[in-house]
């Protein structure tokens, strides 16, 4: 975690200590063999603190051991985090008899429209005053939900949605983040009642099960039991097996040419008789695999670069069980990133590179390029950030799960496994689109009998991966909880970094549906760094919004150019100013690389035979088939 030099910070020595003091009890738990490597120049303090021995530690296993049993219970979820929040809301709610009276008369309004207007859909009226309401939903926009009493059903499920997010976010007193930790509890629970969740209150469903006399419920019930058997044996979704690495995604040919502990890295064999001078060093995060940047031929990011004159280097992460619990934040940085820019400068010595991150993975190339800038190291011509946040204040969602009381938990829960388990961390993003995620798939796959046709980026989807114990700890304590990054308290070495050193061209992307790394936050790079920084704002989400190759309907994006002594732009203000473009973003970047290289080169070899970089592997290696 990163620790101020500035005795007047924000947070105190004895604030910092606890936490270290906090992580090294919690990492004594693991089994001796998965113990960090070493305490020197990670994220959080490098100050290791000995565990306490004897009773203490007794009981703060029993503690920790209760939490994980817990924890499989909740899915991970806290419940002080949920009770201090309830607790926060309902003593507000108590000593505003006025903000009482607002919702007894709102539920009463909205009753008595209720009422008007069941009569009126009963005795065949015109229903206009309610289709706004409705066709909001997508969940309701059948025609069959416009009949009686199926509209009457759809009615009241969303007054009482709009009701129950009216008491639940509109208490004054009450902290955001408990106001948004029970504003989201509220929606998945009325998302759990939803009329189109129960055939016999569903249309659609129910004339579905009258065509084809029921046999559509006997198909789900099949479908059901099949998922949760191939859940229990770790196996993958249905129909997922014709998107498997190597044979229907990630395809482009190249060669794994360095392989530590943490990671391989893939060189991607040329396309083109001569190459761009600089090659592309490319870090996805560790929370996904790679090869979302290559999936099939046609959307392949990877594929699109080699085809269009560049040298592609990829990380692919090792996927992490417990003898990887001990790797932290710096770890990633030392034995990801530095160690494969080395290889890349033996396979090309001299030569600059364009530096890539995705998500996790921009972050941590953010927070390593401030690192080299201030050791003077000048091997970055260029860094390109695709939905990757460098302040975590207004960082989406994810940031409901983030507060201390719900990231003790966690670090207890991990403690006992030694990692975050991907069933885990797959169970929190679905629960944050629960609505498109778990109840539509409820709904077509167990109600209606149909299977949801399987693609390429879904198939990538379910094959998750777990995360480190103490990677994880510290991602989530350093940048999200304390924002150490973005408040100039996060430490490298010893010493703290300042993304303000960060001297080459920026290339940033954020996409505009995006609920993990919302763009307006990704849009802050602007404020944390002193040189050109180029924003484009794509269509689509976190990762369709990525992979958009040109050609894809319905796409388009904003760009502009910022130079370091150009004034802010507020991003209501950009939005509204930046020129759109259609198509996709993906050569607008390509034109962007080729305006800071310089001119083109033969393609180099696969690997540095002469200095130890050999072939090892061909693309795309064995890290990421671990499942």
């Amino acid at each position: 975690m990163g620790k101020s030099s500035d005795a007047e910070g924000i947070r105190s020595e004895a604030e910092r200590e606890l936490t270290a003091n906090h992580l090294a009890q919690a990492s004594s738990a693991l089994p001796a063999h998965t113990q960090p490597l070493t305490g020197e120049g990670t994220g959080y303090s490098h100050k290791r603190v000995a565990p306490k021995i004897g009773p203490v530690l007794r009981t703060t296993d029993f503690d920790r051991v209760l939490h994980a049993m817990i924890g499989r219970l909740t899915g991970g979820v806290s419940p002080t985090a949920l009770t201090l929040a309830y607790l926060d809301w309902i003593a507000h709610l108590a000593i505003q008899p006025g903000k009482q009276s607002d919702l007894a008369q709102a539920a009463i309004e909205k009753f008595n429209h209720l009422v008007r207007f069941a009569t009126r859909c009963a005795l065949h009226y015109d229903r206009k005053d309610c289709a706004e309401l409705r066709d909001s939903d997508a969940r309701f926009r059948t025609e069959s939900w416009g009949r009686w009493p199926f509209n009457v059903f759809a009615e009241a499920f969303l007054l009482g949605e709009e009701w129950w997010q009216q008491t639940t976010s509109t208490v004054q007193g009450v902290s955001q983040h408990h106001r948004d930790l029970l504003s989201f509890l509220a929606r998945q629970l009325t998302d759990t009642c939803s009329p189109s969740n129960f055939p016999w209150t569903n249309p659609d469903i129910l004339k579905t099960t009258q065509e084809q006399l029921g046999t559509n419920l006997l198909k789900g019930g099949v479908h059901a039991i099949e998922d949760l058997a191939r859940h229990f044996n770790h196996r993958q979704p249905v129909g997922a097996e014709p998107f498997a690495p190597g044979s229907g995604v990630a395809l482009t040919p190249g060669k794994v040419i360095y392989r530590n502990r943490l990671m391989e890295l893939i060189q991607y064999s040329p396309q083109t008789g001569l190459v761009h001078a600089e090659p592309l060093l490319i870090v996805p995060a560790w929370i996904m695999k790679y090869y979302i940047l290559d999936l099939s031929p046609q959307n392949s990011l990877v594929r699109y670069l080699v085809e269009h004159g560049h040298t592609v280097f990829m990380i692919s992460w090792i996927n992490p069980g417990q003898d990887e619990g001990c790797f932290g934040l710096d770890d990633y940085r030392r034995m990801g990133i530095m160690e494969a820019l080395d290889a890349v400068q033996a396979v090309l010595p001299g030569q600059k590179v364009h530096a890539v991150g995705y998500c996790l993975g921009g972050t941590l190339l953010t927070l390593s390029a401030a690192a080299m800038a201030r050791e003077g190291d000048d091997r970055l011509a260029t860094v390109s950030l695709f939905a990757a946040q460098v302040d975590f204040e207004e960082a989406g969602e994810l940031l409901l799960f983030i507060d201390e009381a719900q990231l003790t938990f966690l670090e207890n829960m991990m403690a006992e496994q030694g990692y975050l388990d991907k069933d885990q961390l797959s169970a929190a993003f679905n629960l944050l689109r629960s609505k498109d995620l778990v109840w539509s798939k409820v709904v077509d796959e167990y109600l209606e009998g149909e299977r949801q046709p399987m693609f390429d980026l879904m198939a990538w989807s379910a094959d998750a991966t777990r995360l480190p114990f103490r990677m994880h700890s510290e991602y989530l304590r350093s940048l999200f909880l304390n924002n150490d990054l973005a408040e100039g308290r996060y430490i490298v070495d010893g010493d703290g970094i300042a993304l303000t050193d960060i001297r080459v061209p920026i290339f940033a992307v954020g996409t505009e549906k995006d609920h993990i790394a919302p763009w307006r936050s990704v849009y802050k790079v602007h404020l944390y760094t002193d040189t050109e920084v180029t924003f484009v704002l794509t269509s689509g989400g976190h990762n369709a919004g990525i992979i958009s190759e040109p050609g894809r309907a319905r796409r388009g994006y904003r760009m502009t150019s910022h130079e370091a002594r150009d004034h802010y732009l507020h991003p209501a203000r950009w939005y509204a100013t930046a020129p759109a473009y259609g198509d996709s973003w993906w050569s607008a970047w390509l034109d962007w690389l080729a305006e800071r290289s310089h001119g083109r080169i033969t393609p180099p070899a696969i690997g540095a035979p002469e200095k130890g970089i050999v072939a090892l592997d061909d693309a795309p290696g064995s890290y990421v088939h671990q499942a």
